[in-house]
């Protein structure tokens, strides 16, 4: 803000400073509003959350809750007795917690309560990486989608491989039922081609599985050759059995 003399023919005694504001114009980007870290997981490579999303108190979908919703009861006065309805929120925050396994904060909407359970646990991953079914009900579908991302971190596997190895297990087993490259570039999907060769089974379609080589061809169109002589053949004998 300027302060500014406005000229004028009155005396100088009677002359009253003017303000004139001076807006100023800023190139800065506004900041970006930071949104939970789970949103930013693929939710078609999660497994399916076994307890499913809550239909009552849904704004636990979002974060942590630890199973905690709105709580009804009466606000009763003491003179009279009189009740008054009322309601009351669970304590939420939004709180930013660091993860060893991702090398990388979580920004997380949780309450008081898991807070203070995550603090107990000694850090975010002991708390979402509990194997108790009461742990898993807590955890909602925000919080099995963490679990999941960090259980795919190399750190983690590492961490159970190493369980196993004390309980006297054997090394769990890498899963190949994954499609190949070309497959999985060309947009195909496991289900989708499971579908397509029931699809085919069920058509009676001839299809070869792997690369077909040229002898492989030869052989095909020789047993084709061989099926059509065997036909004629045998409709011979039919005739010559019925005309005996």
């Amino acid at each position: 803000m300027i302060l500014t003399s406005k000229p004028s023919h009155t005396s100088a005694a009677f002359q009253a400073p003017t303000c004139t504001t001076i807006r100023a114009i800023s190139t800065t980007a506004p900041l970006l509003k930071q949104r939970p870290s789970y949103q930013g997981i693929p939710l078609e490579k999660v497994p399916d959350y076994p307890y499913g999303r809550l239909q009552t108190y849904k704004q636990a979908n979002q974060g942590l809750y630890g199973g905690q919703k709105i709580r009804f009861g009466n606000v009763v006065a003491e003179q009279y007795g009189n009740k008054s309805r009322t309601h009351w929120l669970p304590n939420r925050q939004m709180k930013r917690l660091w993860s060893p396994s991702l090398n990388a904060f979580i920004r997380v909407r949780l309450t008081t309560r898991v807070l203070y359970t995550i603090d107990r646990l000694g850090g975010i991953d002991e708390y979402l990486l509990g194997s108790k079914a009461q742990r898993i009900k807590e955890l909602g579908p925000a919080g099995w989608a963490l679990r999941w991302k960090i259980i795919q971190t190399p750190a983690i596997q590492e961490r159970f491989a190493r369980e196993r190895a004390a309980l006297g297990l054997p090394p769990k087993e890498v899963s190949t039922t994954d499609l190949a490259g070309e497959l999985a570039a060309q947009g195909f999907t496991s289900d989708s081609v499971l579908t397509e060769v029931e699809e085919m089974i069920e058509r009676e379609d001839e299809f070869v599985i792997g690369t077909v080589k040229k002898g492989e061809e030869i052989i095909a169109k020789e047993d084709k050759e061989d099926e059509a002589e065997e036909i004629p053949k045998e409709a011979e004998g039919y005739r010559e059995h019925r005309w005996h």
